[in-house]
This record gives C-alpha cells, sequence and structure tokens, in this order.
C-alpha cells in the first residue's frame, strides 16, 4: 500500500471533537450564547422602561397631589389674619363678627376640598413631626409632655405636613 492509497487522517481539533459532541458546529454554539446575552438585553431595556414609566407616573400624581402645597401654605396667613380679627373684635359688634366668621369658614372649606388639614393638638401628646414646642411650662392637673396651649394651629396637606403646630407643653412634674 503506498501513501496515496492509505491517506493518514489528521487528528480532529478542539472544534471538531466539540461539534461531534454536540452535534451542532462550532458557529452555532457561539450564535447561541450571542442570542442569550441579546435576550438578556431585551429583557433588562423592558424592565427599564417599565420602572421609568412607573416613576413617571409617581412623579406626576405626586406633583398633582401637591401642586397646591406653595399656594396654600400663602393662604395659612391669612387664616392667621382672620383668626386674630375675631378675637380682637368685641362681642357687641355682631356684624362684623359674623362676617369675619363666614369668611374664615369658607376659606377653610376651600383649603380642605383640596387636601389642606387643619391640625389642632390641644390635649394631645406632643409629637415633634406635627408640633413646634414653643416653651414648656409647670401646668398643674396636665398630663407631662401634652399639649397644653395652641399658639399657632399647623396644617397638613394631603398627609404631608404644611406647618407645624406652635404649642406650649406640660412639664413634667420635678
Amino acid at each position: 500500500m503506498t501513501e496515496s492509497e492509505n491517506p493518514v487522517m489528521p487528528e480532529p481539533t478542539e472544534n471538531e471533537s466539540a461539534q461531534a459532541e454536540t452535534g451542532a458546529p462550532p458557529a452555532t454554539d457561539a450564535l447561541q450564547a450571542e442570542l442569550a446575552a441579546a435576550r438578556d438585553q431585551v429583557l433588562r431595556a423592558n424592565a427599564e422602561m417599565q420602572n421609568v414609566r412607573r416613576r413617571a407616573e409617581q412623579d406626576v400624581e405626586k406633583a398633582h397631589k401637591f401642586a397646591l402645597e406653595r399656594f396654600a401654605g400663602e393662604l395659612l396667613t391669612v387664616v392667621d389674619n382672620l383668626e386674630r380679627a375675631l378675637a380682637a373684635i368685641a362681642d357687641d359688634d355682631a356684624t362684623h363678627r359674623e362676617g369675619v366668621e363666614l369668611t374664615l369658614k369658607s376659606l377653610l372649606a376651600a383649603l380642605e376640598k383640596h387636601g389642606v388639614n387643619l391640625i389642632n393638638p390641644h390635649g394631645e401628646a406632643f409629637n415633634p413631626e406635627h408640633h413646634q414646642a414653643i416653651t414648656m411650662l409647670d401646668i398643674p392637673g396636665a398630663a407631662p409632655n401634652t399639649v397644653a396651649e395652641v399658639m399657632q394651629k399647623g396644617y397638613s396637606i394631603n398627609g404631608r405636613l404644611l406647618r407645624p403646630a406652635m404649642v406650649v407643653v406640660a412639664k413634667p412634674a420635678t
């Protein structure tokens, strides 16, 4: 036998061995890996888009919910002035008193309609998240750390503090 009749077969390469084991050409393995990576990228991009969409919806919701915050804060001084006017009007001046009371009532109703709620904590336990202590006094008969007097009412808008109530707190007995 001559060499031409019985050719020597070269040893198979690594790619050819892998092909023989999997039955697929080596390019297919690379394509499968590339496809898996592309699918992963698409899933991540979709998840990111959903997150961006959800965050944008939340931002819009918050903007609608708290859009009146600055305006309502400015109106609180008007409410305070109307309350001071009521305190200053003499008891025998019923006409002026009634006019100021009705004005104050309609302003408070309009504020409440738009989510602004009154915080009047008289007699409640002092809460530093909603109250601002002006002073602490020894008050006989008052429980310690309770609001004894409200100097200025507080307000919240849609559950968020707009202005803390300014209060006098009862001191614990010493």
